[in-house]
């Protein structure tokens, strides 16, 4: 079998690795890095369970190649706050506002909660939440708490630097 030599940064560290051309990065992450944090959900883009950053901005790793993160920077819900550093303000606002039950969606919901304040701003208001968070299923709560916990999120980052 024909292998692809890979090298990118995954969590702020260079790694590098021969994989199938066809391996999703979803399933690098998971099985190759044991970076378990990224889920996967529905294998066709649709829940937003597998959500990362590439180069700063949210994908979904389920339908992204390997192949196509080399020579990039990938962040894992695992990236957002090393060990025994405090939580991401993100993160945080998700535990402290209620936004996960069984927790399953929320790497994916707390990753494009991140992207979405990037782009639209730390006082993007509910409605616009609610669009963003289109392309990620929660089955498990009515989205109330998710959005109030992005909101907080959102104001948090501007006043930290881990945003």
């Amino acid at each position: 079998m024909l292998m692809a030599k890979i090298s990118l940064i995954v969590n702020g560290n260079p790694v590098t690795a021969n994989v199938d051309p066809r391996t999703l990065l979803v399933q690098f992450l998971r099985e190759n890095l044991r970076l378990t944090g990224t889920h996967v959900g529905c294998d066709t883009s649709q829940c937003g369970a597998c959500v990362v950053h590439l180069d700063g901005k949210a994908v979904k790793s389920c339908t992204t190649l390997a192949v196509m993160a080399d020579g990039h920077e990938v962040k894992t819900i695992e990236g957002l706050a090393a060990d025994g550093a405090p939580l991401h303000p993100m993160q945080e606002a998700f535990r402290e506002h209620h936004g996960l039950q069984c927790g399953f969606c929320t790497p994916g919901m707390i990753m494009t909660a991140i992207d979405i304040v990037h782009r639209k701003g730390h006082e993007v208001d509910d409605h616009t939440i609610r669009e963003e968070l289109e392309g990620n299923l929660c089955r498990c709560t009515g989205y109330q708490n998710i959005v109030a916990s992005i909101s907080a999120g959102a104001k948090a980052m501007a006043k930290s630097d881990l945003a």
